[in-house]
């Protein structure tokens, strides 16, 4: 690949016993994550996780007339891929690279051995799994009882709390998609933020000028979902 990100770029990894790490050390593989690369499709038996290091993750459903909505976001905090170890194999969403960057990625097989010896590295995965379940949860809530700026502004946090800098990569059109709304709902709901000076929007790039304004406009479900990734998870990998 000519590169290898280092393994503690993704706090789950990090976060993980020595001796879980060494028996993955010849397994875990460092890939490159093109944003929009599908990871696996609804109903598809996993074959691997991936472990996010400046990449993100988008979870979304697919309706049947193609249309879809994003049920929640991974990067370096966590995995993709927990349905390999919560019984499924597969899962009706599907996971698409959101922001550019790197991963890791391990066999689904080795995974599962980890998992199955019902250890340290099995209590921290099912603790991730909760906050992760959490996150999904909120966005349900939130999709049905908040304006779309509210939930603009907790996409932007939730985004940016998984990424290095302030800056993402994205269109209005891949950012619909995420929210299930019309591309002109997002068009003014950005241009509201932007008008507050909260953001900057400019050919796909979105920049952030002002968190603490982010977090002070958006709705409750964004504090929730931190509050619960940091109660559940060490303090060095939280979110």
């Amino acid at each position: 690949m000519g590169f290898a990100p280092d393994i503690k770029q993704n706090q789950l990894l990090a976060a993980l016993p020595v001796d879980c790490l060494q028996r993955w050390a010849s397994d875990l593989e460092a890939v490159e994550m093109p944003l929009g690369m599908v990871l696996y499709e609804s109903g598809v038996t996993l074959r691997h996780v991936y472990f996010p290091t400046t990449s993100i993750v988008s979870l979304l459903y697919v309706l049947e007339d193609g249309s879809s909505t994003e049920i929640a976001v991974v990067g370096s905090e966590g995995m993709v891929g927990i349905s390999l170890f919560m019984g499924g194999g597969s899962t009706p969403s599907r996971a698409v690279v959101q922001s550019a960057g790197t991963a890791y990625r391990l066999r689904a097989s080795e995974m599962n051995l980890e998992f199955d010896r019902s250890g340290p590295s099995m209590h921290l995965l099912l603790r991730f799994t909760q906050a992760l379940i959490t996150q999904m949860t909120q966005t349900a809530v939130c999709n049905r009882h908040h304006s779309l700026d509210q939930q603009l502004c907790r996409w932007l946090l939730l985004s940016l709390d998984r990424m290095q800098g302030s800056e993402l990569v994205m269109t209005q059109e891949l950012i619909a998609n995420m929210l299930g709304v019309r591309r002109e709902g997002v068009t003014e709901a950005a241009f509201k933020l932007q008008r507050a000076g909260l953001i900057r929007y400019a050919r796909g790039r979105i920049s952030v000028l002002d968190r603490p304004g982010l977090e002070t406009r958006t709705c409750e479900c964004y504090a929730v979902v931190k509050k619960e990734y940091d109660r559940l998870l060490p303090a060095d990998i939280a979110h």
